[in-house]
């Protein structure tokens, strides 16, 4: 062999040895991604998750990957997939929804990170907003004041609106501070209002009867797992009854509410990647503070209106973020 043959295969043989240094070198992750709803009901939202992880560096089948467990809207699955998880093992667990505080009473060694529609408080997953419990951390969808917003944005679609129903899981961790919000905002805007507890479909279709006898004028649900279930058959109830239904995420005026107006749900799930990230890097959940919504959509139904016989007032429509047509 000759000089220049020998060096140019000294430097391929050198190459390969750093690349394949390189490969054993990269620390592959793995995450468990933990929800109690249906895989379809989450799919925007667990794309724009890996879009955000992929902004931090992290790339699926190669230095990341995901394991995906579902519950299918069965809360007794939840416990189970996270002792599955466990197993596995992963580096870190996300949860999603109404599994969090059932993650959060099995104690798992395992950090985790999540997105959760109630207020951690209230729930018991933390003291503050600043001191997270136990091994978890991450973002509330809730911002009770937000009711304040839906009751004005009722009036102003309807003038000689007076009455206004709320629909709500009583067991919703901060439900009970939706409730007052929205009681006090009424009174200042001189609406009477009537609450219905609704935590089962037995105790919403007794609402429903209890409604018959006064029909809604307009219905305010509060968003949770629960409302988002129950959406299409709530829906129908109020433009049966002409009363539009006013919620807090988009799903529920895609579904047929006149207006949806809440938390930006994509901008939460993209910032959850920066939770997960921090935790890879060997923060401890309890050193990072749950995060309320910052950023905010509003989503207009104007076919509903139309068959409503409603006019939204331009101010409405200029600021929607989306129109449903």
């Amino acid at each position: 062999m000759d000089r220049r043959a020998f060096l140019a295969s000294a430097f391929a043989s050198a190459a390969m040895t750093r690349y394949a240094g390189a490969q054993t070198a990269t620390k592959v992750f793995v995450i468990g991604w933990l929800s109690a709803q249906k895989a379809p009901s989450l799919a925007p939202f667990v794309d724009v998750f890996r879009n955000g992880l992929a902004e931090f560096g992290y790339r699926e089948h190669r230095n990341l990957e995901i394991e995906y467990r579902y519950g299918d809207d069965d809360l007794s699955r939840v416990a189970p997939l996270a002792a599955e998880l466990a197993r596995q093992p992963v580096n870190l667990l996300v949860v999603q929804g109404a599994a969090v505080p059932l993650v959060y009473e099995l104690k798992l060694p395992i950090p985790s990170v999540y997105v959760f529609s109630g207020d951690p408080v209230v729930a018991g997953l933390a003291e503050s907003l600043a001191r997270p419990r136990g091994n978890m951390t991450g973002l509330t969808f809730m911002a009770a004041e937000l009711n304040a917003k839906r009751l004005e944005i009722l009036r102003d679609i309807i003038p000689d609106l007076q009455r206004v129903t709320m629909i709500a899981n009583p067991e919703h961790p901060g439900s009970q501070i939706e409730r007052t919000y929205s009681e006090e905002t009424a009174r200042k805007l001189g609406l009477q209002t009537e609450f219905y507890g609704t935590a089962s479909e037995e105790q919403l279709t007794a609402a429903f009867a209890a409604m018959d006898r006064q029909p809604p004028q307009a219905i305010s649900l509060f968003a949770d797992g629960f409302a988002i279930q129950y959406r299409q058959r709530i829906v129908d109830y109020g433009m049966n009854h002409r009363a539009p239904v006013i919620s807090g995420w988009p799903a529920f005026a895609r579904s047929g509410a006149i207006c949806s107006y809440g938390p930006k749900l994509s901008e939460s799930y993209r910032r959850l990647a920066y939770y997960v990230d921090r935790v890879l890097k060997g923060a401890q959940p309890a050193d990072l503070p749950i995060e309320r919504p910052t950023k905010f959509e509003t989503v207009v139904n104007m076919k509903t209106a139309r068959a409503l016989g409603l006019t939204v007032p331009n101010s409405i429509i200029v600021s929607a973020d989306e129109l449903i047509e």
